[in-house]
């Protein structure tokens, strides 16, 4: 009998699934550094969120357009579904935007660290799903820390507090309405029809809120400040970094178990604080910095109890 030969990383599937992890990690790090830095002189999130959909959908078009992939029908029974996703995708991204333009980038990864818990909440109230009570103990340092966190965050305020915690809400909804939404497409299709819903929602209110801002001296005041040619690269770069980052967070959640990219997703929750408050050199409270510390450690055990009850669940329908 022949035998057939192996490929190089065939033999060795971990170093594929490690730079997976590598890039999702590196894409999001850099995504959120540029994103901030974007903010630091031209502060307008709704025109700037608009700018990551509009990006993201060209590229997809592009990939389209060249059959990679390729692009799956959709009839209105789809959209239907994913409709209602897209909203809350879209209400999300807005927001997490308008508090990565008005507090420091760590701060507003701390407070959606809590996003666990608005998920095992909507879980236990909206659909009924009881939830167990090592899962309800593990979250009570996420808030605890983040609670520590935002008393003495010296970038605190309102605005800030408030967007990151109705991100939290808006994405707790569309994975809620993800579950509801399960198609046959595969996975890059449905992000790519997001996106392009997404876009449409999040156009009206960058219009109505920044539009007129904007033509009188908003992309004048930037320009006078970095140029022409650095602003537009930086929106398109930025544009690039988010849409690749999550694709990149969806194609690796296909590669390992639950566990894995649960933990996976804490770390790189870590990475991103450490890396903002090291480049932007955001001065940080001992309580800010300890607050922070126990909410991620929170986010990681709930993860992996989570997790582990996932696979119970799943080799009890097996058996």
């Amino acid at each position: 009998m022949r035998e057939t030969k192996v490929g190089f990383l065939g033999k060795y599937p971990w170093l594929v699934t490690g730079f997976f992890f590598f890039m999702w990690y590196f894409l999001n790090v850099i995504f959120n550094i540029l994103n901030k830095k974007i903010y630091n002189y031209f502060p307008y999130p709704y025109f700037v969120s608009v700018i990551h959909l509009f990006v993201g959908v060209v590229y997809c078009l592009v990939s389209w357009s060249v059959g990679l992939p390729k692009r799956a029908p959709v009839n209105s029974d789809i959209l239907k579904v994913l409709i209602p996703v897209a909203v809350c995708h879209a209400i999300g991204h807005v927001t997490s935007n308008v508090s990565f333009a008005a507090v420091a980038v760590s701060f507003t990864h701390t407070i959606k660290a809590l996003e666990p818990f608005f998920n095992a909440s909507a879980s236990q109230f909206l659909l009924g799903q009881p939830i167990p009570i090592t899962l309800w103990l593990s979250l009570a340092p996420v808030v605890l820390g983040v609670a520590m966190a935002s008393l003495t965050e010296l970038s605190f305020n309102w605005l800030g507090f408030i967007s990151a915690m109705i991100s939290n809400i808006s994405f707790t909804y569309r994975s809620i309405f993800s579950k509801k939404a399960m198609t046959d497409m595969d996975s890059t299709n449905v992000y790519a029809y997001i996106s392009i819903i997404a876009l449409f929602v999040c156009l009206p209110p960058a219009i109505i809120v920044e539009g007129p801002q904007l033509l009188k001296h908003g992309f004048n005041d930037a320009i006078a400040k970095v140029g022409m040619t650095k602003f537009i690269s930086d929106l398109f770069w930025v544009g690039m970094f988010y849409h690749l980052y999550n694709q990149l967070a969806t194609n690796t959640l296909e590669r390992v178990a639950p566990l894995t990219h649960a933990v996976g997703n804490v770390l790189k929750r870590v990475f991103v604080i450490g890396f903002s408050i090291v480049i932007f050199g955001n001065k940080i409270s001992t309580q800010t910095g300890i607050g922070t510390g126990i909410a991620i450690a929170g986010v990681a055990l709930y993860s992996v109890i989570k997790a582990k009850i996932e696979e119970e669940k799943r080799q009890g329908k097996t058996a």
